[in-house]
C-alpha cells in the first residue's frame, strides 16, 4: 500500500510517501528531509498517536476553565475516551501550570496536566 502525507514534526512540512504491506511492520518512508520525518511516517501507519488539548472546569477560580493537555501522545483511537475523562474534571482553584490533574489517564501512560495557572478568586 502507498500513502502520501505531510510531516508535522517541524515547519518544513515534508511531503512523505509511505509504503508498506498490510500486516507488516516493515514501512518504507521517502521524501523526508530528516530522520524525524521517517519516524513520523512510520508511526502514522503503525500506531498513530496525538497529544490531546482541551479545558477543564475550575471551581472558585478567577476564570472558570483551565487549559489542559496530555503530557505524552495517546493512541489516536482513544482521543474521545480521554476527552470524556477530561470533561468529568472539576478542579478547585488555585491550579498551577504543570499540575497533574489526571494521573495515567485510562492507563495510557500519559498524564493530563494544567497548561495555565488559575488563581483563587478573592
Amino acid at each position: 500500500m502507498k500513502k502520501e502525507m505531510v510531516c508535522i514534526n517541524c515547519p518544513r512540512g515534508c511531503t512523505l510517501e509511505v509504503e508498506w504491506e498490510e500486516g507488516s511492520k516493515d514501512v518504507k518512508v521517502t521524501g523526508n528531509f530528516c530522520p524525524r520525518g521517517a519516524a513520523y511516517g512510520k508511526s502514522e501507519i503503525l500506531a498513530p498517536a496525538r497529544t490531546v488539548t482541551s479545558t477543564a472546569k475550575v471551581e472558585g477560580g478567577v476564570i472558570p476553565r483551565v487549559s489542559v493537555k496530555t503530557d505524552k501522545p495517546i493512541p489516536k483511537g482513544r482521543i474521545f475516551d480521554v476527552m470524556a475523562e477530561i470533561n468529568k474534571l472539576d478542579v478547585t482553584a488555585p491550579v498551577k501550570i504543570g499540575d497533574v490533574l489526571i494521573p495515567n489517564v485510562l492507563g495510557l501512560e500519559s498524564n493530563v496536566v494544567a497548561t495555565k495557572t488559575v488563581e483563587k478568586k478573592a
